[in-house]
C-alpha cells in the first residue's frame, strides 16, 4: 500500500485541473453545453472490421481509416472526440502492442481530425473485480493507471472512463485517473433494463458515489436506447452535482438481411435526447448504432444554447454498490454497532483467529434486523488492522447491501479500508486534534467519504455542551478547508455513562442540539455507552435514545437486534414524518400487545447465531433454506452435516429438496431485483459448503451426477466476466463445469465436447465484432456434435440475436442458466 501522502489531495491540488480552455471549463462548471461523438464499433464494422480484430490496433496499422472516421464526427459538429482506446489495456492488449504505443497512435489520429478535445476512452477490464472474481482492486488500479499515464503523455484534455457495470471498478478507474494525472475526467456507468447495473447499482447510487470522488462529469453509456435511459437520466440528474452526460445506443439491435440494424433512427434519437437537455443533461453524444447523422443533429439541439437547470442541491448520503443511505429533514438512520470488539470476547477471538464466518454472520444478522449501515471495526493491537479491515470490508459487501462505516483510529487502516470500498463510507472518525484532522480529513476527501467528528481535542472529552460545540465547530471548519462539503460531517458528541457522569448526560443533549442548529450538519452518537455499569441497561438506552432523536440526534450507533431500540427507532420514524402514513409501522406492530414488546435483553457479547437445525419450521433462522438465502456458509455446512450424520437424511435428499429449492428462490429473488449479483454468489457460496459436506462424508455411488457443461468466451473476445459468473453458479448448483476460457477457437469447444461427452455448453461475447466469432462455433458444434445444445449470453445478446446465431437457448443472465441446465441435464 503507498503511504497516505501518495494519496491525499491538498486543497490546493485539488483546484490544479489541466483544463484545456475556457470553454471547457464552463462546461465542468455547468455553463455550456458540450457535444461528443458517436459508436466507433459501428463506424469500423461498417468499414470492413475482421471478425475477432483488436479495433485498437487499427491506430497503429490503418491510422488514416481512423482518422477519417474521427474527422467525420468533428464535421458533424462533436466537439470532444474519445480515441479508439476501449479495450487498450495490457490485459487486453497481450503482445499485440503495448499501451503507450496505442495510446499515442489514437491520440494523433484525433488530433489530426481537428477535434477540439481530445477525449482518452477507457473501458472495463474485462474482468469481475474481487471478492466476487479473481482480480484485485490493485491489479485493476494498475491497468488504468498505465492507461491514464500513457493518456496524459500523449496530449489527451480529458480522460473518459465509460461503460461500467461495477461501481468497484470504476472507483479504481477514477482513483488512477485522480492520482496518475491532472486532467478533468468524465465517468459513466451502463444500466439493464431492470434500471441497475449487473452488480446492483442504480443511477441514483452512482451519482452519489461518482459526485463525491469528485469526477468532473458523470452519466450513463450504451446498454439501451435513449427512451428507455429517460427515466434513469431523470434519477442521476436529481442528485448529481456536477454535469450529467449521456450516450445512448440507437435503440437495440436486431437483424435484417443478414445485418446488424438498430432501432432509433437520427431524427427519434435525437428528439428523445432534447428532452433529456431540457431536463438538465449538458453533455450529449451517442454509443452503439450512432453514426455522424446522429451527431449532427444533436449540435444543432444545443447549438446557441446555454443550460438554465442549475446541478441538484447536496444531499447527506452514504452509499454501498447496492443501496443509499438518504437523510432529509428529521429523517434518522441506525448505525449497526455489532462488529466491533470492545467488550465483545467472541469477537475478539474472531478477529485474532481469522474466523470470518462468525463475523459475516454478524453483518447478516444485523442487517436482518433492520440496520442502515453498519460499524466495521477491527481494532485489536495484535493483529495487522489494515489488512483484516480491508477482508472484512470485501467480505462483508459480498452478503449485505447495507453501507459502511470505516471505524479505526489508525489512518492507514482507514485509508486501506476506504479504497476498496465499493460505494461512499463513512470514516469514524476524525477529532479536534491539529495533528488528527490534518491527516485523516484529506482521506475523507480524496476517497469521497462522509466523515464523523468526534468532540475532543488535546485536552480530552470537555464536560459542557458549549466546550463540545466550539470543537464541533472547528472540525466542521477544518473540514470545509479539507474540501469536505457540511452534508458530508457527522458531528459525535461523546456519550459518558450516567453512572460516573450524570451531570453530563444533559448536556450531551444539549450540545447535540447545538451542533444541529448552528452548525447544520448531521449528529451520530453511539447510545449505549450512557447505560454502563447500570441495571437493566436497555431500559435507560432507550430512554436516552428517545431522548437523544428529540434533541436532533441522526445517526444512533446502537444493536439492532434490541427490541426495545427497534421499538424507539419505529416510533421515532412515525412522529418525525419519515415513515409516511405510519405504513411500516402498523404493518409491524399491529398483531402486537404492549405484553409482547421487548420481551427480553438484546444479547450484548456472543454471536447473533442461527440454530443448526434442519428441523425449523420454513422460513425461520436456522434452517438450510435460509442459510442458503442469505449466505451463510459456515452454518449451512453444518447443517448438511447434521442431517447427513444425525439425523439420516439422504444425501440425494439434502440436494434436491433444501440445496437446489434454495437456489431457485435465490434465482427468484434475482429475476424479481430484490438480489443483485452479490447475494446471488454468496447463497452459491453457501450450498457449495453444503455441497462440500456431502462430497466428504457420502459415497460417490449415493451423489447423482448432475451432468457436464463447457462455458467459453468465443473467438477473438476476450471478455470472461460473464462466463465467470456463468461458471460460479453452475458449480454451486452441483454441475461439472469444463471453463475453456476467453478467446476459445470454435474447434477448441468442440474437441473439449467430444473428449468429455458435454450434452450442454455455454458461449459468451461481450462485442458485436465477435457475435460471428459465436456463430462459427454453434455452426462447428452442430456439424460434429449434433446432440450437443448450445446457450448463448453476453451484453449484445438478444433471443433474436441468439436465434440468429444458431443457438438452442438465450441465457439473459446466470440465473438463467441454471434454468437451462436443469432443462437440458435434469
Amino acid at each position: 500500500m503507498l503511504p497516505i501522502t501518495s494519496h491525499a489531495v491538498s486543497a490546493d491540488a485539488r483546484d490544479a485541473l489541466r483544463i484545456a480552455d475556457d470553454y471547457l471549463a464552463r462546461v465542468i462548471a455547468g455553463e455550456e453545453y458540450l457535444v461528443f461523438d458517436g459508436a466507433m464499433g459501428t463506424m469500423l464494422q461498417a468499414a470492413g472490421l475482421e471478425a475477432g480484430e483488436l479495433p485498437e490496433l487499427l491506430c497503429l496499422n490503418s491510422p488514416d481509416e481512423v482518422t477519417a472516421i474521427h474527422r467525420q464526427y468533428v464535421e458533424a459538429g462533436s466537439l470532444a472526440v474519445t480515441t479508439n482506446t476501449f479495450g487498450a489495456n495490457a490485459r487486453k492488449l497481450g503482445d499485440a502492442a503495448s499501451v503507450r504505443e496505442i495510446f499515442a497512435a489514437a491520440v494523433a489520429c484525433v488530433r489530426n481530425a481537428g477535434a477540439r478535445y481530445v477525449v482518452a476512452d477507457i473501458g472495463p477490464t474485462g474482468a469481475l473485480l474481487a471478492p466476487l472474481g479473481t482480480m484485485s482492486f490493485d491489479e485493476a488500479y494498475g491497468l488504468f493507471a498505465e492507461q491514464v499515464r500513457a493518456a496524459a503523455e500523449a496530449g489527451a484534455d480529458i480522460i473518459l472512463i465509460e461503460t461500467m457495470a461495477d461501481l468497484l471498478e470504476m472507483k479504481a478507474a477514477v482513483l488512477a485517473a485522480k492520482e496518475c494525472s491532472d486532467l478533468p475526467v468524465f465517468a459513466t456507468m451502463t444500466f439493464g433494463e431492470d434500471g441497475r447495473t449487473f452488480l446492483g447499482t442504480s443511477p441514483r447510487i452512482a451519482a452519489l458515489t461518482l459526485s463525491a470522488l469528485g469526477v468532473q462529469a458523470l452519466g450513463m453509456n450504451c446498454s439501451l436506447g435513449p427512451d428507455d435511459l429517460r427515466p434513469l437520466v431523470d434519477e442521476m440528474l436529481e442528485v448529481a452535482t456536477c454535469p450529467v452526460m449521456v450516450q445512448a445506443n440507437a435503440g437495440l439491435p436486431h437483424v435484417e438481411d443478414g445485418k446488424t440494424v438498430f432501432s432509433v433512427d437520427p431524427d427519434s434519437y435525437a428528439k428523445s435526447i432534447a428532452g433529456m437537455v431540457e431536463a438538465g443533461v449538458r453533455i450529449v453524444g451517442g454509443c452503439c448504432g450512432t453514426n455522424p447523422a446522429y451527431i449532427a443533429n444533436l449540435a444543432d439541439i444545443v447549438h446557441g444554447k446555454q443550460p438554465i437547470r442549475p446541478f441538484a442541491e447536496p444531499v447527506c448520503s452514504v452509499t454501498s454498490a447496492q443501496e443509499a443511505v438518504v437523510l432529509e429533514g428529521r429523517h434518522v438512520a441506525t448505525i449497526g454497532e455489532r462488529i466491533n470488539p470492545t467488550g465483545k470476547k467472541r469477537l475478539k477471538e474472531a478477529l485474532r483467529t481469522g474466523d470470518f464466518d462468525y463475523i459475516i454472520n454478524e453483518a447478516i444478522a444485523q442487517t436482518e434486523a433492520g440496520a442502515d449501515i453498519l460499524d466495521v471495526n477491527a481494532g485489536l493491537p495484535e493483529i495487522d488492522e489494515a489488512a483484516v479491515l480491508v477482508d472484512l470490508v470485501g467480505r462483508i459487501q459480498g452478503v449485505t447491501g447495507l453501507p459502511l462505516q470505516i471505524d479505526s483510529s489508525d489512518p492507514e487502516a482507514v485509508e486501506a479500508a476506504v479504497r476498496v470500498y465499493a460505494g461512499k463510507p463513512i470514516i469514524n472518525s476524525v477529532n479536534g486534534k491539529a495533528e488528527n484532522l490534518q491527516v485523516v480529513l484529506p482521506i475523507a476527501k480524496h476517497y469521497g467519504c462522509a466523515v464523523v467528528g468526534l468532540t475532543l481535542d488535546e485536552g480530552g472529552i470537555p464536560p459542557t455542551a458549549e466546550e463540545r460545540f466550539a470543537i464541533a465547530e472547528r472540525i466542521v471548519s477544518a473540514a470545509k478547508a479539507a474540501g469536505i462539503p457540511r452534508q458530508d460531517v457527522f458531528i459525535d458528541c461523546l456519550v459518558m455513562a450516567a453512572s460516573t457522569n450524570q451531570s453530563e448526560v444533559v448536556e450531551i443533549l444539549r450540545a447535540i442540539t447545538m451542533v444541529k442548529e448552528r452548525l447544520g450538519v448531521r449528529t451520530v452518537l453511539g447510545v449505549s455507552n450512557v447505560s454502563f455499569g447500570l441495571p437493566l441497561r436497555e431500559v435507560v438506552n432507550a430512554t436516552f435514545l428517545a431522548a437523544a432523536f428529540s434533541a436532533g440526534l441522526d445517526l444512533p450507533i446502537l444493536n439492532p437486534l434490541s427490541d426495545r431500540y427497534r421499538e424507539i427507532v419505529d416510533s421515532w420514524r412515525v412522529l418525525c414524518g419519515q415513515d409516511v402514513s405510519a405504513v411500516r409501522y402498523i404493518e409491524g406492530y399491529a398483531n402486537r400487545t404492549m405484553a409482547s414488546l421487548a420481551p427480553g435483553q438484546a444479547q450484548q457479547d456472543g454471536a447473533a447465531q442461527v440454530a443448526v437445525s434442519s428441523e425449523a419450521p420454513d422460513g425461520e433462522a436456522g434452517t438450510l433454506r435460509h442459510c442458503v438465502i442469505t449466505g451463510r456458509r459456515a452454518q449451512a455446512a453444518d447443517i448438511v452435516r447434521s442431517m447427513l450424520e444425525k439425523e439420516g437424511v439422504e444425501p440425494m435428499a439434502v440436494i434436491n429438496d433444501h440445496l437446489i429449492p434454495a437456489l431457485d428462490e435465490v434465482g427468484e429473488r434475482f429475476e424479481k431485483g430484490t438480489f443483485f449479483l452479490p447475494q446471488l454468489m454468496s447463497s452459491a457460496e453457501a450450498a457449495k459448503a453444503g455441497f462440500d459436506v456431502i462430497k466428504e462424508l457420502a459415497s460417490s455411488a449415493s451423489v447423482a451426477d448432475k451432468g457436464k457443461v463447457a462455458v467459453a468466451t468465443v473467438k477473438g473476445d476476450i471478455h470472461d466476466i460473464g462466463k465467470n459468473i456463468v461458471k460460479m453458479l453452475l458449480e454451486n448448483y452441483g454441475y461439472t463445469v469444463f471453463d475453456l476460457g476467453r478467446d476459445v477457437d470454435p474447434q477448441a469447444v468442440v474437441d473439449c465436447v467430444k473428449k468429455h461427452g458435454i450434452k450442454l455448453v455455454g458461449l459468451s461475447a461481450l462485442m458485436t465484432t465477435t457475435v460471428r466469432g459465436m456463430e462459427e462455433t454453434i455452426a462447428l458444434l452442430h456439424e460434429q456434435a449434433p446432440d450437443t445444445k448450445v446457450f448463448v449470453g453476453g451484453a449484445v445478446l438478444t433471443p433474436e440475436y441468439a436465434k440468429m446465431v444458431g443457438a438452442n437457448y438465450y441465457a439473459k443472465d446466470a440465473s438463467e442458466s441454471a434454468r437451462i441446465c436443469a432443462e437440458v441435464l435434469g
